[in-house]
């Protein structure tokens, strides 16, 4: 396996982190924003730690690299529910759309399984 594309996908992974912590940390905090956010999308308050749940058991199962297929696969349904949620609510889907590509490119670069699944081909020469 190429190390630097292995690298090049911790990185890609490393940097969505961040992005999935921030909104586990509001909804642990039951922040007012946040709260009022998803009250705003159409979901009720007692959702909250439920939506939490997933999100988190979601992440932790990316990271691992045993599960990370699994944790992909979950976290991609789970940025299919905020496509929805935004559609539904008039407003784009785009972060979303983009989060779940880079998902799935972080596991790609550090999954050379996944290479067989899903291969970039070269152009043919004519």
């Amino acid at each position: 396996m190429n190390d630097k594309l292995k690298w090049a996908g911790r990185v890609v992974t490393a940097l969505l982190v961040p992005l999935f912590l921030m909104g586990i940390v509001m909804m642990i905090k039951k922040d007012p924003q946040a709260i009022q956010g998803m009250m705003k999308l159409g979901w009720p308050a007692s959702a909250v730690n439920t939506i939490l749940t997933l999100e988190a058991l979601s992440l932790v199962l990316y990271l691992i690299p045993r599960t990370a297929v699994l944790g992909a696969v979950l976290l991609t349904g789970y940025l299919g529910g905020a496509v929805a949620t935004h559609l539904r609510a008039g407003e784009s889907p785009a972060l979303a759309v983009v989060v779940g590509v880079v998902v799935w490119l972080g596991l790609w670069l550090r999954e050379p399984r996944l290479w067989e699944l899903l291969p970039l081909r070269r152009a043919e020469k004519r």
